[in-house]
């Protein structure tokens, strides 16, 4: 039967391609509608003798056969014309962006490429440059210990919108407004400043993007209507997030807002940095279950497990004590605003569920690591007691030969004393 509709979706290609064979191609459909009704065995038969026939007539009476060029399958065909997947996907990726850039959109792209970033000496590097000028140099940390973000703006316009940039001390960066070949520049001039970076291809892929727009001191929303004045998260009416859109006024003290987004966005990116890392740490020791399974012995030394267990508990460490992720930062304490606004972000990016995901996961390799560590542990002790219980199997061995030994020079030594050496007078 599938032989048979092959055949049927050859025949109609073929009409579209000769029009003038027209009636010719009605009787070959009308002969293959009579075939269903067939048995396939005859359907099969009918098919062999057919092609033996149009084998021996297209053979010339001597010489060797002509190479004729195989036509490609008609499914073939058919699927590179009929499923282009991803050029859809990605023409409408395209199209998106398209339209909401005619709309006045602009779009925030967020980078995480190590993970620490030098800021001091990043930041007198681009006033040396002097291509950037530092707008804030400021901490976030209700101490004020050190600056930890550094917030600096192009000098030189290429439009009307500014371009700017966020540095993290943690190892993000956010452009604003920014194209992509200054953001590949700037990135490249980062290296200088990183300490422990990420693969290039992960630092690309784990990237995220965000449109956003300037809009008047009077907030509006997507409709274009007024934001009420009576809620007070939109009282000032700076800054909103709506539909996965930021919007917030051109105004200079906007830069809060500004960072707030970016602060939630680069806290995001640093998580996806993170899930690939357990995801490559769950690849590493996939081998080990499948061991466990079929009862094989365990290839992986103590030493090595040891480490494994360490990258697992620094990664556990980094994510629920050093970072941000399980509640709101200090920085927000006494700013309610920017504090609705930060866990309105970090709610579109699920960063909350992310995090327990990733907790689950850790606890799930904390507990097969400690499995295989008491594993690997019991037959280093086994082997331990093996290898006493032979030193002692040694020991006595040695002891029996000593005695042995011994027991033949004493019979040597003794010798026979005549009796009338002995009863000589002296």
């Amino acid at each position: 039967m599938n032989f048979a509709r092959l055949r049927f979706e050859k025949l109609i290609l073929g009409s579209l391609r000769q029009p003038r064979q027209h009636l010719q191609t009605q009787w070959q459909v009308r002969r293959w509608m009579n075939t269903i009704t067939r048995p396939p065995a005859a359907v099969t038969e009918e098919t062999e003798a057919a092609t033996k026939k149009a084998t021996q007539r297209a053979t010339p009476a001597s010489g060797p056969a002509p190479s004729v060029k195989p036509m490609p399958l008609v499914e073939e065909r058919l699927e590179s014309i009929l499923s282009p997947i991803r050029t859809r996907i990605m023409r409408k990726k395209r199209l998106a962006t398209d339209e909401l850039s005619a709309l006045g959109f602009l779009n925030t792209r967020g980078y995480t490429t190590a993970e620490e970033y030098n800021l001091e000496a990043l930041q007198a590097a681009l006033k040396e440059q002097d291509l950037y000028e530092t707008k804030r140099f400021f901490s976030t940390d209700n101490l004020d210990v050190e600056q930890n973000v550094l917030f600096v703006a192009a000098k030189y316009p290429t439009g009307q919108q500014p371009r700017e940039i966020f540095f993290f001390r943690e190892g993000s960066v956010v452009f604003w407004n920014c194209s992509d070949i200054e953001m590949n520049n700037v990135l490249n001039f980062l290296r200088s400043f990183e300490r422990e970076s990420y693969v290039s291809a992960l630092v690309h892929g784990e990237s995220e993007v965000m449109p956003y727009t300037y809009i008047p001191s009077a907030a509006v929303d997507v409709e274009g209507d007024l934001v009420a004045e009576s809620s007070d998260f939109n009282a000032t009416a700076r800054a909103f997030f709506q539909k996965g859109k930021f919007f917030v006024t051109g105004d200079r003290d906007s830069f809060l807002y500004k960072y707030t987004f970016s602060n939630a966005m680069a806290q995001s990116i640093k998580l996806g940095m993170w899930e690939a890392t357990l995801d490559r740490y769950i690849d590493s020791i996939e081998h080990l279950t499948e061991d466990l399974k079929r009862g094989r012995r365990l290839r992986i030394s103590r030493a090595a497990m040891l480490r494994k267990t360490g990258e697992l508990f620094a990664l556990r460490h980094v994510i629920n004590l050093s970072s941000d992720l399980l509640d709101a930062p200090d920085f927000y304490w006494d700013r309610e605003e920017l504090e609705g606004l930060y866990l309105q972000v970090c709610s579109y990016f699920s960063i909350s569920r992310r995090t327990k995901v990733m907790n689950e996961k850790i606890s799930h390799c904390v507990e097969l690591a400690e499995l295989v560590s008491h594993n690997l542990n019991d037959a280093h002790h086994i082997r331990l007691e093996w290898m006493i219980i032979i030193l002692i199997m040694v020991e006595v061995g040695f002891e029996i030969l000593h005695f042995i030994s011994d027991r033949g020079e004493k019979q040597q030594s003794l010798e026979v004393v005549p009796l009338s050496s002995q009863l000589v007078p002296k």
